[in-house]
Protein backbone atom coordinates (compact mmCIF):
# COMPACT_ATOMS: atom_id res chain seq x y z
CA UNK A 1 0.00 0.00 0.00
CA UNK A 2 1.43 3.10 -1.33
CA UNK A 3 1.58 5.42 2.29
CA UNK A 4 1.07 8.99 2.40
CA UNK A 5 4.60 10.97 1.98
CA UNK A 6 4.95 8.20 -1.13
CA UNK A 7 2.06 9.81 -2.89
CA UNK A 8 2.38 13.16 -1.61
CA UNK A 9 5.74 13.78 -3.02
CA UNK A 10 4.49 12.06 -6.47
CA UNK A 11 3.24 15.91 -7.02
CA UNK A 12 5.19 19.19 -6.73
CA UNK A 13 3.82 22.75 -5.81
CA UNK A 14 0.13 23.86 -6.34
CA UNK A 15 -0.81 20.07 -7.32
CA UNK A 16 0.86 18.87 -3.41
CA UNK A 17 -1.34 21.88 -1.38
CA UNK A 18 -4.31 20.94 -3.38
CA UNK A 19 -4.22 16.99 -2.64
CA UNK A 20 -2.97 17.89 1.35
CA UNK A 21 -6.48 20.43 1.06
CA UNK A 22 -8.16 17.96 -0.17
CA UNK A 23 -7.18 15.33 2.61
CA UNK A 24 -8.28 17.58 5.42
CA UNK A 25 -11.63 18.38 3.70
CA UNK A 26 -12.19 14.46 3.34
CA UNK A 27 -10.93 13.66 6.76
CA UNK A 28 -12.63 16.80 7.99
CA UNK A 29 -15.99 14.67 6.25
CA UNK A 30 -15.50 11.77 7.92
CA UNK A 31 -15.40 12.98 10.96
CA UNK A 32 -18.46 15.56 10.79
CA UNK A 33 -20.65 12.32 9.25
CA UNK A 34 -19.46 10.18 12.41
CA UNK A 35 -20.11 13.11 15.33
CA UNK A 36 -23.30 13.24 13.79
CA UNK A 37 -24.04 9.25 13.96
CA UNK A 38 -22.63 9.41 17.50
CA UNK A 39 -25.06 12.49 18.48
CA UNK A 40 -28.20 10.61 16.68
CA UNK A 41 -27.40 7.38 18.57
CA UNK A 42 -26.81 8.83 22.03
CA UNK A 43 -30.15 10.91 21.61
CA UNK A 44 -32.17 7.83 20.72
CA UNK A 45 -30.12 5.47 23.35
CA UNK A 46 -31.42 8.33 26.09
CA UNK A 47 -34.67 9.10 24.68
CA UNK A 48 -35.73 5.18 24.84
CA UNK A 49 -33.27 4.07 27.42
CA UNK A 50 -34.71 6.18 30.21
CA UNK A 51 -38.44 5.40 29.70
CA UNK A 52 -39.67 2.23 31.32
CA UNK A 53 -42.62 2.27 28.71
CA UNK A 54 -40.57 2.42 25.93
CA UNK A 55 -38.11 -0.16 26.90
CA UNK A 56 -41.31 -2.35 27.92
CA UNK A 57 -41.44 -2.38 23.64
CA UNK A 58 -38.17 -4.43 23.76
CA UNK A 59 -37.58 -5.67 27.51
CA UNK A 60 -40.48 -7.32 29.50
CA UNK A 61 -40.70 -6.21 33.18
CA UNK A 62 -39.20 -9.61 34.21
CA UNK A 63 -36.17 -8.66 32.03
CA UNK A 64 -36.60 -10.91 28.99
CA UNK A 65 -36.36 -10.14 25.45
CA UNK A 66 -39.04 -9.26 23.08
CA UNK A 67 -39.27 -9.98 19.79
CA UNK A 68 -39.00 -6.64 19.06
CA UNK A 69 -35.85 -6.47 21.21
CA UNK A 70 -34.19 -9.42 19.13
CA UNK A 71 -34.91 -8.11 16.02
CA UNK A 72 -33.54 -4.32 17.41
CA UNK A 73 -30.28 -6.44 19.06
CA UNK A 74 -29.61 -8.43 15.32
CA UNK A 75 -30.52 -4.98 12.91
CA UNK A 76 -27.55 -3.16 13.02
CA UNK A 77 -25.33 -6.12 12.10
CA UNK A 78 -27.68 -7.48 9.48
CA UNK A 79 -27.46 -3.41 7.99
CA UNK A 80 -23.69 -3.23 8.04
CA UNK A 81 -23.54 -5.93 5.64
CA UNK A 82 -26.52 -4.83 3.36
CA UNK A 83 -25.03 -1.43 3.60
CA UNK A 84 -21.49 -2.94 2.07
CA UNK A 85 -24.10 -4.31 -0.80
CA UNK A 86 -25.68 -1.26 -1.64
CA UNK A 87 -23.07 1.54 -1.65
CA UNK A 88 -22.33 0.95 -5.10
CA UNK A 89 -25.91 1.83 -5.89
CA UNK A 90 -26.24 4.23 -3.98
CA UNK A 91 -26.33 7.92 -4.21
CA UNK A 92 -24.09 9.77 -1.98
CA UNK A 93 -27.10 11.32 -0.25
CA UNK A 94 -28.87 7.92 -0.10
CA UNK A 95 -25.66 6.63 1.55
CA UNK A 96 -26.02 9.27 4.07
CA UNK A 97 -29.66 8.87 4.72
CA UNK A 98 -28.84 4.94 5.18
CA UNK A 99 -25.61 5.69 7.51
CA UNK A 100 -28.37 8.17 9.78
CA UNK A 101 -31.07 5.23 9.93
CA UNK A 102 -28.33 3.16 10.87
CA UNK A 103 -27.14 5.03 13.64
CA UNK A 104 -30.63 5.64 15.22
CA UNK A 105 -31.00 1.92 14.76
CA UNK A 106 -28.09 1.13 17.11
CA UNK A 107 -29.49 3.67 19.63
CA UNK A 108 -32.31 1.67 19.88
CA UNK A 109 -30.25 -1.73 20.41
CA UNK A 110 -28.20 0.43 23.10
CA UNK A 111 -31.13 1.71 24.70
CA UNK A 112 -30.43 -1.03 27.54
CA UNK A 113 -27.46 0.55 28.99
CA UNK A 114 -29.24 3.55 30.64
CA UNK A 115 -31.22 1.26 32.57
CA UNK A 116 -28.05 -1.23 33.51
CA UNK A 117 -25.61 1.55 34.30
CA UNK A 118 -25.77 4.79 36.09
CA UNK A 119 -26.03 7.77 34.16
CA UNK A 120 -22.61 9.34 35.86
CA UNK A 121 -20.22 5.88 34.89
CA UNK A 122 -22.13 5.87 31.24
CA UNK A 123 -20.91 9.85 30.91
CA UNK A 124 -17.08 9.05 32.67
CA UNK A 125 -16.97 6.20 29.97
CA UNK A 126 -17.66 7.80 26.87
CA UNK A 127 -15.28 11.09 27.98
CA UNK A 128 -12.54 7.91 28.63
CA UNK A 129 -13.90 6.10 25.26
CA UNK A 130 -13.72 10.01 23.35
CA UNK A 131 -9.89 10.50 24.51
CA UNK A 132 -8.15 7.28 23.94
CA UNK A 133 -10.17 6.96 20.25
CA UNK A 134 -9.12 10.87 19.57
CA UNK A 135 -5.30 9.28 20.51
CA UNK A 136 -5.32 6.40 18.62
CA UNK A 137 -6.94 7.65 15.53
CA UNK A 138 -4.13 10.58 15.63
CA UNK A 139 -1.63 7.78 15.99
CA UNK A 140 -2.97 6.31 12.80
CA UNK A 141 -3.10 9.44 10.83
CA UNK A 142 0.64 10.72 12.01
CA UNK A 143 2.28 7.08 11.92
CA UNK A 144 4.71 6.49 9.13
CA UNK A 145 4.31 2.70 10.22
CA UNK A 146 2.26 0.93 7.61
CA UNK A 147 -0.66 -0.71 9.65
CA UNK A 148 -2.13 -2.81 6.79
CA UNK A 149 -0.62 -6.09 7.69
CA UNK A 150 -3.15 -5.70 10.86
CA UNK A 151 -5.85 -5.88 8.82
CA UNK A 152 -6.78 -9.48 8.38
CA UNK A 153 -5.77 -10.04 11.84
CA UNK A 154 -8.12 -8.08 13.44
CA UNK A 155 -11.11 -8.97 11.33
CA UNK A 156 -10.51 -12.21 11.99
CA UNK A 157 -10.41 -11.19 15.64
CA UNK A 158 -14.02 -8.87 15.13
CA UNK A 159 -15.66 -12.27 13.74
CA UNK A 160 -14.55 -14.30 16.53
CA UNK A 161 -15.53 -11.65 19.21
CA UNK A 162 -19.05 -11.52 17.38
CA UNK A 163 -19.48 -15.55 17.21
CA UNK A 164 -18.21 -15.65 21.16
CA UNK A 165 -20.59 -12.49 21.72
CA UNK A 166 -23.74 -14.95 19.86
CA UNK A 167 -22.56 -18.01 22.64
CA UNK A 168 -22.94 -15.56 25.46
CA UNK A 169 -26.11 -14.62 25.17
CA UNK A 170 -27.24 -18.03 25.84
CA UNK A 171 -24.34 -19.31 27.90
CA UNK A 172 -24.67 -15.84 30.67
CA UNK A 173 -20.68 -16.55 31.78
CA UNK A 174 -19.29 -13.45 33.54
CA UNK A 175 -16.00 -15.30 32.73
CA UNK A 176 -16.06 -15.29 29.03
CA UNK A 177 -17.71 -11.85 28.89
CA UNK A 178 -14.83 -10.69 30.83
CA UNK A 179 -12.69 -12.35 28.23
CA UNK A 180 -14.74 -10.51 25.55
CA UNK A 181 -14.32 -7.59 26.59
CA UNK A 182 -10.58 -7.20 27.54
CA UNK A 183 -9.99 -8.76 24.17
CA UNK A 184 -12.41 -6.43 22.58
CA UNK A 185 -10.52 -3.77 24.19
CA UNK A 186 -7.55 -4.31 22.51
CA UNK A 187 -9.03 -5.58 18.91
CA UNK A 188 -11.04 -1.67 18.76
CA UNK A 189 -8.35 0.03 19.96
CA UNK A 190 -6.02 -1.42 17.28
CA UNK A 191 -8.65 -1.07 14.67
CA UNK A 192 -8.84 2.77 15.09
CA UNK A 193 -5.50 3.27 14.23
CA UNK A 194 -5.48 1.12 11.18
CA UNK A 195 -9.37 2.46 9.97
CA UNK A 196 -7.71 5.83 9.96
CA UNK A 197 -4.80 5.29 8.45
CA UNK A 198 -6.74 3.40 6.00
CA UNK A 199 -8.97 5.87 5.24
CA UNK A 200 -6.22 8.24 4.48
CA UNK A 201 -4.12 6.06 2.43
CA UNK A 202 -7.30 5.02 0.54
CA UNK A 203 -8.07 8.79 -0.60
CA UNK A 204 -4.65 9.77 -1.58
CA UNK A 205 -4.81 6.98 -3.92
CA UNK A 206 -7.62 7.96 -5.35
CA UNK A 207 -7.23 11.81 -5.12
CA UNK A 208 -6.09 12.58 -8.52
CA UNK A 209 -8.81 10.65 -10.24
CA UNK A 210 -11.39 13.49 -9.12
CA UNK A 211 -14.07 11.71 -8.54
CA UNK A 212 -16.02 13.33 -6.44
CA UNK A 213 -18.85 10.86 -6.37
CA UNK A 214 -16.80 8.19 -5.36
CA UNK A 215 -14.73 10.17 -2.42
CA UNK A 216 -18.36 11.27 -1.20
CA UNK A 217 -19.19 7.38 -0.93
CA UNK A 218 -15.73 6.71 0.55
CA UNK A 219 -16.08 9.54 3.34
CA UNK A 220 -19.54 8.24 4.71
CA UNK A 221 -17.83 4.75 4.75
CA UNK A 222 -14.73 5.54 6.57
CA UNK A 223 -17.41 8.06 8.93
CA UNK A 224 -19.11 4.33 9.44
CA UNK A 225 -15.94 2.44 10.10
CA UNK A 226 -14.65 4.77 12.78
CA UNK A 227 -18.08 5.11 13.89
CA UNK A 228 -18.56 1.30 14.79
CA UNK A 229 -15.02 1.26 16.37
CA UNK A 230 -15.90 4.19 18.64
CA UNK A 231 -18.77 2.38 19.81
CA UNK A 232 -17.33 -0.71 20.21
CA UNK A 233 -14.74 0.55 22.37
CA UNK A 234 -17.34 2.06 24.26
CA UNK A 235 -19.25 -0.86 25.04
CA UNK A 236 -15.84 -3.17 26.16
CA UNK A 237 -15.06 -0.22 28.22
CA UNK A 238 -18.37 0.20 29.49
CA UNK A 239 -18.36 -3.66 31.14
CA UNK A 240 -15.31 -2.53 33.60
CA UNK A 241 -15.72 1.25 34.11
CA UNK A 242 -19.61 1.12 34.28
CA UNK A 243 -21.46 0.92 37.86
CA UNK A 244 -24.78 -0.61 37.54
CA UNK A 245 -28.07 -0.17 38.61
Amino acid sequence: MADYQTIRTAGVGTRTAQIDAGLRAHMNKVYGLMSVGMLLTGAVAWAVGTSDALMQVFRTAEGSITILGWVVMFAPLIMVFAFGALINRLSVAGAQLFFYAYAAVMGLSLAWIFQAFTGVSIAQTFLITAIAFAGLSLYGYTTKKDLSGFGTFLMMGVIGLVVAMIVNIFLASSALMFAISVIGVLIFAGLTAYDTQNIKNTYLQHAQAGDSEWLGKAAIMGALQLYLDFINLFLFLLQFMGNRE
